[in-house]
């Protein structure tokens, strides 16, 4: 029993190489370079401008890592010829954020500001005090950079306000009923 998601061919778009070295793969493109060791079990051939995933055996497991691999190098791919990027709102009245080099400074309604240094591989890009995107080629890196943000003031249900993926609905709640 082989994953239906790993079944799938990866399309291999101009300007992507990709180094197959025993286990493991190294993808490279236009902006940057990622590595990804392969799990036992699990094989790779490039056949027609495009990349096949395989497995060796029918168990669970082997079906399991088969799709896993899959995702992942095809988020590679993606990564190295378009990147990812996260956008994310502020909602708030004196809410704001301002870039200050490659860091991000916000005011979120505490008694101080919060700095928000970038680690390697993503960048920040401010296009007003209320609007800021989380870019680079990792695609797990950048949503995690994005949910971090988001959690430094949540969008709260009464009044909607907070940080919060452009986009994303916000459940609202109805406040104190007055006599």
């Amino acid at each position: 029993m082989a994953s239906h998601i790993g079944k799938l061919p990866i399309a291999i778009p101009a300007g992507v190489d990709i180094e197959i070295d025993g286990n493991d793969i190294v993808v490279k493109g236009p902006k940057g370079e990622m590595s990804y060791v392969l799990p036992t079990g699990v094989t790779v051939k490039i056949e027609d401008n495009a990349l096949f995933v395989g497995v060796m055996s029918a168990d669970r497991a082997a079906s399991a890592k088969h799709g896993l691999s899959r995702s992942l190098l095809a988020s590679y791919i993606e990564g190295v010829s378009k990147g990812f990027e996260k956008k994310l709102e502020i909602v708030g009245t004196g809410y704001r954020v301002v870039a200050k080099g490659p860091a991000l400074e916000f005011s979120l309604g505490y008694s101080h500001t919060i700095t928000v240094e970038p680690p390697e591989g993503i960048t920040f890009t401010v296009e007003n005090a209320t609007h800021l995107t989380v870019a680079g080629i990792d695609k797990q890196l950048v949503g995690e950079v994005a949910a971090r943000i988001r959690k430094l003031r949540a969008p709260e249900p009464y009044k909607g306000k907070g940080i919060k993926y452009v986009g994303e609905y916000i459940r609202r709640k109805a406040g104190k009923a007055g006599k």
